[in-house]
């Protein structure tokens, strides 16, 4: 499913497309020019597993604090940068490891040459990225809000960045409608050879943003489009590292992960496997480890329909059923099971 005919990028040492692993983005909430709170988030996101990150560089404020932020973070830095290419050149000379620049408002070609002349200075990447919110005037009154609108603004301004001698690109096209932004994508993909940037713009509050990113970015990666992603949430950005993670091993792209199954549960469920299978899940997500853990309600659901699980709980009318690779181990009560079941997954993961 990788996409292995994409241009290699490297963003601060993080490679981009040429079938390399697809890559987790975030993006800071903070005021970047307030350096301790914004490198505090970026650890945060690190620590959930984000790989690079992103940040609005809307003033000279922000723009002189890369630097400093830079010192405080291991991750590759990212400079977003709307209407300004004399921020795009602060945010360059002050360390961004990679500048987003917007086709809609970035300017003409002239501003586009003044920035392309920094990034080449200081061998960095750039993203063009297209959104619906911003396209250039011209393409959408030839083409309207289309996904033929979004490529050409985009594909226009990579142009005049590889006539710049520009040659590290990334490119995103990304709407707040799922079908759209599919579109678009696909499109995209057989025009362009640069590491494509995925996302969902605007998708929304926590839960639906969770599902529209699942379905525009799943189908993408389901059918090779896509190098890196970022989930859009209105949210704590660690909920969109942990959601991206989840797309990415639903997808199949991601191997080195603990993975809980659980049942919906039903009037046959006698037992809170709800609230442990929520516990086990935010317990393993720490671990890159490839193993499966299993919580079912019932007998029903139980070693049957998850034998193929490294460890398993059922439940049962006052008892549970603890078992490995769909066979039998121990028997315990209900109230024992929550502290039981954890001594196993802590043998199964650190061989406590």
């Amino acid at each position: 499913m990788k996409n292995k005919t994409t241009k290699t990028v490297s963003v601060g040492g993080v490679l981009l497309g040429g079938g390399e692993r697809v890559k987790i983005q975030s993006m800071t909430t903070t005021k970047t020019a307030d350096i301790e709170k914004t490198a505090a988030q970026i650890s945060a996101l690190e620590q959930a597993g984000c790989e690079i990150v992103r940040a609005a560089v809307a003033d000279e404020a922000d723009a002189l604090a890369v630097k400093a932020v830079k010192a405080q973070i291991r991750l590759p830095f990212v400079a977003d940068i709307h209407f300004s290419p004399k921020l795009a050149v602060m945010a360059i000379e002050n360390g961004a490891d990679k500048v987003r620049i917007n086709p809609g408002n970035i300017g003409g070609a002239k501003e586009i040459a003044y920035v392309a002349d920094c990034i080449k200075a200081h061998n960095i990447p750039v993203r063009v990225g297209s959104n619906t919110g911003s396209i250039e005037k011209g393409f959408l009154q030839k083409y309207g809000k289309s996904a033929k609108a979004l490529v050409e603004s985009a594909l226009y301004n990579v142009r005049i960045l590889e006539k710049c001698g520009v040659k590290d690109i990334v490119v995103s096209v990304k709407a707040s409608d799922v079908k759209l932004t599919v579109d678009s994508y696909t499109l995209l993909a057989k025009q362009c050879r640069y590491p494509l940037h995925l996302g969902v713009t605007e998708a929304g509050t926590t839960e639906a943003g969770i599902v529209k990113s699942a379905v525009g970015i799943g189908s993408l990666l389901l059918n090779g489009i896509g190098d890196t992603i970022r989930v859009s949430l209105t949210d704590d950005p660690v909920r969109e590292v942990y959601a991206a993670k989840q797309i990415l091993r639903a997808c199949g792209l991601e191997k080195e992960f603990v993975e809980v199954v659980s049942c919906p549960t039903c009037g046959r469920c006698e037992w809170e496997s709800m609230a442990l299978a929520s516990e086990v899940e935010k317990f393993v997500r720490s671990y890159q480890k490839q193993a499966k853990i299993a919580v079912m309600g019932c007998v029903v659901n139980g070693p049957g329909e998850a034998k193929d699980a490294d460890l398993g709980i059922a439940g049962g009318k006052g008892s549970c059923l603890i078992f490995k690779k769909g066979e039998p181990y121990k028997k315990v009560s209900a109230s024992d099971a929550r502290e039981e079941f954890f001594k196993e997954i802590k043998v199964l993961l650190d061989g406590e």
